[in-house]
């Protein structure tokens, strides 16, 4: 039986014929390489499943890069938290990425961790193209992808929640309480979580025999402003919903708001349902019901995913923890 030919950064410098240094600045993230060799040689280092070498003088450099699209919300501090906590505990640090976009990281930032050797990347609410893909495998860099906003491709890692049993538990919850008339915002329409949400939130109405009522599903971006202005128009209905389920606490936390501007009281007069569980929820006015999103520990789980996989990639596997239904002051009975 014949030896496989081991991969070694000759073989990729003779198929690309280039010479072994450009091979290396390639891997190691260097600028001064051609766009089209660049792309010519990721190619061939993805094909070949090539795996850089690790030795003494170039062991794990004790770094984990965290990647947010977006990081100006309390969402995002409880997933940093998670993430220090498992690199601390791996003797690593950890190096905040915004890319202010959710198209994924570019190829600017991805030469900037090849250069520092970073040891893993966590990539959090964003898209993973095939060319980024591509790119982290040829530098063997393992990666996980955290509440991934599309489905993620099979072979590829991820870490989420059961969105869709977070959303049936919360509108089980106001239907077992009484209400018929229950809206929703959920976010964009384009985000895996959200449509999961939203799906749990059909299922649990279909079940009770309750008709799904199109003007009541509302989609907003999770954040304050939303739940305000969705709220608002929700409430302004000629027959509006005596229950609203938010699809994260900060949209929930914007209804309140539109509720007390029309002089409702929560929940005698409105129920509201949020979803994460942010420290916010429980010192909210009235402590907020909502869904229990472990973020900390889906943060700390994909690091250790990245950290303990070395140089390879972390096993291709999509993990889902558990939500659970957190019942506190703003859900009641409707009025009558």
């Amino acid at each position: 039986m014949p030896t496989k030919k081991r991969v070694t950064i000759a073989l990729i410098a003779e198929e690309a014929g280039v010479s072994v240094p450009t091979v290396s600045k390639v891997i190691n993230g260097r600028p001064e390489v051609a766009p089209e060799t660049r792309q010519r040689v990721e190619r061939l280092l993805h094909l070949h499943g090539y795996q850089r070498r690790v030795g003494q003088a170039d062991g794990p450099a004790g770094l984990v890069d965290l990647v947010f699209s977006e990081i100006e919300s309390p969402w995002a501090m409880e997933i940093v938290r998670g993430a220090e906590t498992a690199a601390r505990e791996a003797g690593a640090s950890v190096v905040i990425s915004v890319l202010h976009t959710h198209a994924g990281p570019g190829r600017d930032w991805l030469e900037r961790i090849a250069a520092r050797r970073t040891d893993g990347v966590v990539i959090v609410a964003s898209r993973l193209s095939a060319g980024l893909q591509r790119q982290l495998s040829a530098r063997s860099m393992p990666f996980v992808v955290v509440d991934p906003e599309g489905e993620p491709p099979p072979n590829v890692a991820s870490v989420g929640a059961t969105n869709w049993n977070g959303g049936l538990a919360a509108t089980r919850h106001l239907l077992e309480l009484g209400h018929r008339r229950i809206g929703i915002i959920g976010g964009p329409a384009d985000m895996l979580c959200s449509r999961a949400r939203i799906d749990g939130y059909r299922a649990a109405l279909e079940t009770a025999g309750v008709a799904v009522a199109p003007e009541l599903i509302r989609r907003g971006d999770f954040l304050v402003d939303s739940g305000r202005e969705q709220g608002r128009e929700l409430l302004a209905l000629a027959d509006p919903p005596t229950a609203i389920f938010a699809g994260s606490d900060l949209q929930a936390f914007g209804v309140l708001e539109a509720a007390r501007q029309r002089g409702l009281r929560v929940p005698e007069d409105l129920s509201v349902v949020g979803f994460d569980d942010l420290p916010l929820a429980q010192s909210a006015w009235p402590s907020l019901t909502t869904v229990r999103q472990p973020l900390q520990e889906m943060a700390a789980l994909a690091t250790r995913m990245v950290v303990a996989s070395g140089p390879g990639a972390p096993e291709a596997k999509r993990v889902e923890l558990a939500t659970e239904l957190v019942v506190r002051e703003s859900t009641a009975p409707p009025r009558h």
